[in-house]
This record gives C-alpha cells, structure tokens and sequence, in this order.
C-alpha cells in the first residue's frame, strides 16, 4: 500500500520569522496524521524551517538546486550543501524552472542523479501545457518527461522518487484536472515506469497530482486509485487550509 505525500511549495513566499511561525502554528494540527508532509521552502527559510521542524513529523525540501558539485555557478546551490544542513528532499523540474530559467530534460535527469549521490529525496515534476493537452498530446508529453527524466537510474532509485504530475495550465489559475483525468493521466506516467522498470517499481512508486490542489478538492483526487497525494502551491501558505489537505 503506497502511502500519500502531501508536500507544500512555498515557491518565492515567506520569510524566516514567518517560516518558523508557520512551522510552530502547523505542527499540533498534522501531527496525528499517517500521511507524509513536506514543506519545501526557500533557500533563505531552509536552517530556520529545519530547526523548528526538529521532533515533528514535517519533512523539509529545497525547491532547486544545480547537478555540479561545486564551481563558477554563481547564485547556485549545490546538492552537498542542502545535504550538508540535512535537508531531505528537493523539487526537481517544476514547469516554472523550465518555462523561466532553461530547465531541460537533461538538466532534470542530471539533478535526479546528483541528488541521489548526495541521499536526498528528489520530487520531479511533468506536466503538459494547455496547447498540448487541446492537441490531445497529454500522454505523450507527461510519458517521454518521465522516461528521460528518470534515464540511467536504478529500480531502487526510481521507488525512492516522487514524481509529481502537474498540469502547467492548472497550476496557480484556480483550474483544476477532473479527478478521473487526473488520475489517468497518473495511470500513464505509471504504465511508463513499469514499461522501463517493471510492475514492483511502477506498483512502489509515489506520484502526487498538483495544480490547484486546495482543501475542497484534494479528497476527491486523493481519494483516486493512482493518485499519492499532492505538490501543493498557494494552499500550503495558509496554515489552517494546509493542515485540512494534510487531513483530507
């Protein structure tokens, strides 16, 4: 039985004294539950989010990081710094790191790795624009994403990822994929894995659905055969919203 991950992207919100406030107000309404929650914050928030995060059962992530060691990358940061303050996952290839800052397949693929040298936890994100979801290219986009996403990694690697299935069209606007599309779009990111990796991955690995996931309608998709819980935006800004899709 997969168990459901419920990580909040913070994305460019919050500061350090909101961060730990957040945190504190958080944790009595979360600590009761079996699902897994993550809070990925910005680089700036990391030290205080992983400090008053001690002794709870919320897990810390970055939202980026580069898939060099160390170098002339100027503003980067590397995979062995986030470990080096124990930070545990990192998102990997979310549509706004494609569609602002290049993100590639590749670039993707290389960080999926470098995060696993480094024993952090990646959360790879897909996801097909509004033009490709009307040319009925959904599947095609969110399955070869998948497959090069995930290229030249090991059965047990490919258990230890989240991917996240997020429709670029319905993240921040408020619109959200039906459940059943959702989830059959979830089905097909999985038919992929298993094609490459075999049915005890595909059967083992965690996809989440994220794209205005809120406290209304996380239920109904999380409820879903395939779908493991979400990559939460703006809704993990507010305690009190977070903490009911935490408790769906």
């Amino acid at each position: 039985m997969r168990k459901k991950v419920i990580a909040g992207n913070w994305k460019m919100n919050m500061l350090p004294d909101e961060t730990i406030k957040f945190i504190e107000e958080l944790t009595p309404l979360v600590k009761e539950t079996n699902n897994e929650v993550i809070l990925c914050v910005p680089y700036t928030d990391l030290f205080y989010a992983l400090l008053t995060a001690q002794n709870t059962n919320i897990k810390i992530g970055a939202q980026n990081m580069h898939f060099e060691e160390k170098g002339a990358y100027t503003g980067e940061v590397s995979a062995k710094m986030l470990k080096a303050i124990n930070v545990e996952y990192v998102i990997i290839g979310h549509s706004e790191r494609r569609q602002y800052f290049n993100e590639t397949d590749e670039t993707v693929n290389k960080k999926i790795k470098i995060a696993f040298e480094n024993q952090l936890k990646p959360i790879v994100c897909v996801g097909e624009t509004l033009e490709q979801r009307e040319a009925g290219e959904t599947t095609e986009v969110i399955t070869t994403q998948t497959r090069l996403a995930l290229e030249g990694l090991t059965g047990e690697q490919v258990k230890n990822t989240i991917i996240a299935y997020e429709p670029i069209w319905a993240i921040g606007t408020g619109k959200t994929a039906t459940s059943e599309d959702a989830n059959n779009s979830i089905k097909a990111i999985r038919e992929e894995v298993c094609k490459n990796y075999g049915k005890d991955v595909s059967d083992n690995v965690i996809i989440q659905y994220g794209g205005s996931v809120k406290s209304e309608n996380s239920k109904e998709l999380f409820d879903m055969s395939d779908i493991d819980g979400g990559l939460v935006g703006g809704a993990s800004l507010k305690v009190e919203e977070f903490s009911k899709i935490v408790n769906y």
